[in-house]
């Protein structure tokens, strides 16, 4: 392949030729790559088209909806509801599963999708996305929500956009992890970023300290190595980053690497987890394993969840191999009690509340 000539569609033909039901996937995945156009477009003219600020509804999860996810949620139904490639699709944005309309005829595809991830990001200017999972249907009838119930390994295909600087797609059908650039004077998404791959070890980390107080003790453990930097029992210093939205982390670490949690913690005890699995774990885990890097809930790998709800959530870590690693296992020594004991650095060798510090 040619990097910078090869399109969305050339890559396809390519990458699907021994799949079963390749035309369809391609087909599928084109729409879907149209869709994010039109999402694209309208992040992109933001205030000027009146496409921001929030709505008074609110989602299937009690969160506000931005006139942005009704939109994009609109635009990926409308794109890939009419071409005989999926039986159903679901949405972040919606209660149930959305049956293809009875004038358009039904296809044996799956679509799963977030519309637009991080979307309250956009009042302010910073980077969101769309994350999209394709399943196949395995039955002659409509599907119903049981079907759309499989763990992720069963995915044939997944990806996001990312609506940034650049629009770009990154996307996989299980041979490797792709990224492609939206050419705007053309109008075509072309391989920029072929075979992304995610270094094993890394020294950057992103999650969101506010939570620290509600987190179990393994996360505490390894976000406090990595503070002590350099003096620590890691030796290194580690940088930390958090944007608050899954795509433009994901983006960083499949360019650069790192690691992204976003664990278990008690703030919400109804709630095991903050991600959807099927609409934003499942997707980018496919993603991450593809180029080469790890995604965990911590002590279960990510692929292997079997969901027993459309809009269930769980934990997440992924990125370099190596650091999921050493976090999963920290999560097994406190399972089975032989982790170290968690001590706050209020207390630790350097604080003030040392004896020595004392006046």
């Amino acid at each position: 392949m040619h990097l910078g000539r090869t399109t969305l569609s050339k890559f396809l033909i390519q990458q699907l030729k021994d799949i079963e039901g390749a035309s369809d996937l391609g087909a599928l995945l084109v729409d879907v790559a149209a869709a994010v156009k039109a999402i694209s477009a309208m992040t992109a003219k933001g205030a000027l088209g009146d496409y921001l600020g929030a709505l008074a509804s609110a989602n299937t999860q009690g969160e506000t909806q931005k006139k942005l996810d009704v939109l994009a949620n609109e635009a990926m139904l409308r794109s890939c509801e009419w071409g005989g490639l999926v039986a159903g699709m679901a949405s972040e944005e919606l209660d149930d599963p959305y049956p293809v309309p009875p004038e358009f005829e039904r296809g044996r595809y799956l679509l799963v999708f977030d519309p637009l991830d991080g979307s309250s990001n956009t009042d302010v200017n910073v980077s969101v996305g769309t994350i999209f999972s394709v399943l196949r249907h395995h039955r002659a009838e409509a599907p119903a929500t049981a079907d759309f119930l499989c763990p992720g390994r069963e995915q044939v295909a997944a990806g996001y956009a990312i609506y940034g600087p650049a629009t770009m797609l990154v996307l996989s059908v299980g041979k490797g992890t792709h990224g492609f650039t939206l050419d705007r004077e053309i109008g075509n998404f072309i391989l920029t970023h072929p075979n992304l791959g995610i270094p094993e070890d890394t020294s950057e980390f992103a999650i969101n300290t506010s939570n620290s107080r509600f987190w179990e003790p393994p996360v505490h453990r390894y976000v406090t190595e990595c503070q002590a930097g350099r003096a620590g029992e890691r030796g290194r210093d580690f940088n930390m980053r958090w944007i608050a939205s899954m795509v433009a982390e994901v983006h960083r670490i499949l360019m650069r690497g790192g690691v992204f949690m976003y664990p278990k913690d008690t703030k919400d005890p109804a709630k095991p987890g903050r991600l959807r699995l099927m609409y934003e774990a499942n997707p980018i885990a496919m993603l991450v394993e593809q180029a080469g890097g790890r995604a965990s809930t911590g002590r279960q790998r990510l692929l292997d969840v079997r969901p027993l709800a459309l809009h269930q959530r769980v934990p997440v870590v992924l990125g370099s191999r190596h650091e999921v690693e050493r976090i999963e296992r920290y999560h097994a020594e406190f399972d089975n009690g032989t982790d170290k004991p968690y001590v706050s650095p209020l207390f630790n060798e350097r604080s003030l509340f040392r004896p020595e510090a004392r006046v």
